[in-house]
């Protein structure tokens, strides 16, 4: 391989533009291929960042002009992309979920494993410097025997109502990176428990969807994991972590714009919100994501999230939606 990566790009919408600024912000990288049918979108980000524009991804994997391929496309574009790049031979990261069906995700697993190209998925959490931090210091034994496992993640405000009628529920959409956040702690969860409640949200009501859920795991180890989520948040994007062990605790605050106080008469320590918006938020995490990715091609040495890994999250998504629509606790014993 030569010194530059060559990056092909399909999918030109939100996370698409995202990855496409990652990979030129990326030392070695280079975007040389950019693939959306909506060609308008493809074009404005191939005149940002570069690259040579197609409307068939069919044409990125036969452009002999990249060396991995970044998917970002719909969910429902996934099984079949990352096929067709394990054909090409062409490495490959994917934004989760794989698919919003178990089915369809198995049809590829045995393919995948036995794939002679790196596959990850884009659960972009794992690479925040916080939340990395923190679980390189439990590895170390810093904490002794992790107990408890604290995720609390909440969004500043519902996507529209559009977007939520093809999500495939807040479970598969939302909750699957707190999901993989879990096991990136603890590999080896072996029971769910969800509760869901509507609130605040009709439209999301109306979808048959929830607006807030809480969810209990536990690990083969005894480990207990809860996750909290909801979809608004009027403070701004509600992003924390907290690792507490036999030693001692460890504990990741919210991000904010700026570190100010304001002290007056009216009250003291008056801060600004927190950050309105994921892509802010975790904008450092997705630079780090490809970074670590593409070092894991020149190298070989993988350590992103695989597809193995998605496929998990994918299990527990279920099982979670299983136990919030039955009451019942859910055994995920050897099915991760």
């Amino acid at each position: 391989m030569s010194e530059i990566v060559r990056v092909g790009l399909i999918g030109t919408g939100r996370i698409g533009q995202v990855h496409a600024l990652s990979v030129a912000n990326t030392s070695g990288a280079e975007l040389t291929v950019v693939c959306d049918t909506f060609v308008d979108g493809a074009n404005a980000v191939a005149a940002l960042y570069g690259g040579r524009v197609v409307t068939d991804p069919a044409d990125v994997f036969a452009s002999g002009e990249v060396d991995l391929v970044i998917v970002a496309s719909p969910t429902s574009t996934h099984v079949d992309l990352i096929n067709q790049a394990i054909d090409a031979g062409i490495h490959v990261l994917c934004e989760k979920p794989i698919d919003l069906d178990i089915d369809r995700v198995d049809s590829l697993r045995a393919k995948a494993a036995a794939a002679d190209i790196h596959i990850a998925l884009g659960f972009n959490r794992r690479f925040d410097p916080n939340f990395a931090g923190i679980n390189a210091r439990v590895a170390a034994g810093e904490l002794g025997t992790l107990e408890q496992l604290i995720i609390i993640s909440r969004d500043p405000a519902p996507a529209p109502q559009s977007y939520i009628a093809v999500s495939g529920g807040i479970f598969r959409d939302m909750t699957i990176h707190d999901f993989d956040m879990a096991r990136f702690f603890v590999p080896d969860i072996v029971e769910v428990t969800a509760t869901g409640s509507n609130v605040f949200s009709d439209y999301i009501k109306e979808e048959g969807d929830f607006d807030s859920v809480l969810v209990q795991m536990k690990g083969r180890g005894g480990e207990l994991i809860s996750i909290v989520n909801s979809r608004h948040s009027s403070f701004g994007y509600d992003q924390r972590l907290e690792a507490f062990g036999s030693d001692g605790m460890l504990y990741a605050h919210n991000v904010a714009p700026n570190t100010v106080a304001k002290y007056s008469a009216a009250g003291v320590e008056d801060r600004t919100p927190y950050m309105e918006f994921f892509l802010e938020r975790y904008a450092t995490a997705y630079q780090q994501e490809l970074a670590v990715f593409i070092d894991g091609v020149r190298t070989g040495t993988m350590t992103n999230p695989t597809f193995e890994d998605g496929r998990a999250a994918l299990v527990l998504a279920n099982a979670a939606l299983e136990s919030a629509t039955t009451g019942r606790s859910v055994s995920v014993d050897g099915k991760l």
